[in-house]
């Protein structure tokens, strides 16, 4: 949940100072974020992202696909196939719409990285697979993935017991981590099925991330719980989200978009 701000209307001076003041969740209107929908020269629109502590994020799946809906709703880009640019790239969405609304957007996420220096991460090899670190004075075994934001998923056979306000800063603040990192926890139902709790630098455990998921399907393949070209269902906190890794490498990432309300900020 992030607060949309339309800046085709306005200009916003200090998008991060701004993210801080509303997101608070009992003082403010309560949110994972804020996230500006501008204007751009090379898409229909052009997404900033801001966590609840005011840093910028690259790329945000679950929040392009609510930009998606808002360009969509409001008649900006009112087309079936929409270009969002971010700091990771423009990106393409296919908007799903019942009765001139929009219900349900895939995002074509692009390939993701998987070599330790673009994620980053300062391990060696060619990649970070299922490899072992201490957090926390215990061992865990990571697979690093980039999907435009670093990601570290870890696969446990319980997560619900998962005390993450204790190890979820001590993985994001990991030395390893030069720009600290999103951690993914995952324990895998079946081959087309995971289950997904995630820490997200700057904001702490979310109901949803969208390349956490992406990232998390990219890992669980890599590690042979799951086959690419298949449309895998992970169940998060805040609804399910279907994720395909396919045969060239490419993750497409499919979910609803919902707005809650509209307000005015006096700020």
């Amino acid at each position: 949940d992030y607060i949309y701000i339309n800046c085709f209307e306005q200009k916003i001076e200090n998008p991060g100072e701004l993210a801080v003041k509303m997101s608070p969740r009992r003082f403010s209107v309560g949110a994972d974020g804020v996230i500006l929908i501008c204007p751009s020269d090379k898409a229909d629109a052009k997404m900033r992202m801001f966590n609840l502590d005011g840093s910028e994020g690259k790329m945000c799946g679950n929040g392009i696909r609510c930009v998606g809906k808002f360009i969509y709703d409001n008649g900006i880009a009112h087309k079936d196939t929409v270009t969002v640019e971010t700091l990771s790239g423009i990106k393409t969405l296919k908007i799903s719409s019942a009765d001139g609304v929009c219900k349900t957007v895939t995002v074509d996420m692009g390939k993701p990285q998987l070599e330790p220096e673009k994620i980053p991460i300062l391990l060696d090899g060619e990649s970070v697979i299922g490899r072992p670190i201490e957090v926390s004075g215990k061992s865990y075994n990571i697979t690093a993935v980039s999907m435009g934001n670093p990601h570290a998923v870890v696969f446990c056979d319980k997560i619900d017991d998962l005390e993450l306000e204790k190890i979820g800063p001590d993985f994001e603040h990991h030395k390893i981590f030069p720009e600290q990192v999103n951690t993914e926890f995952i324990r895998v139902i079946d081959s087309k099925t995971l289950q997904m709790r995630v820490w997200e630098r700057g904001s702490g455990e979310t109901f949803a991330c969208g390349t956490g998921a992406c990232a998390a399907v990219v890992a669980a393949t890599e590690n042979g719980y799951c086959k690419k070209g298949t449309e895998i269902t992970v169940h998060l906190k805040g609804g399910d989200l279907f994720i395909t890794y396919t045969e060239d490498g490419s993750v497409f990432m499919r979910g609803g978009a919902e707005k809650v309300f509209d307000g005015v900020y006096e700020y």
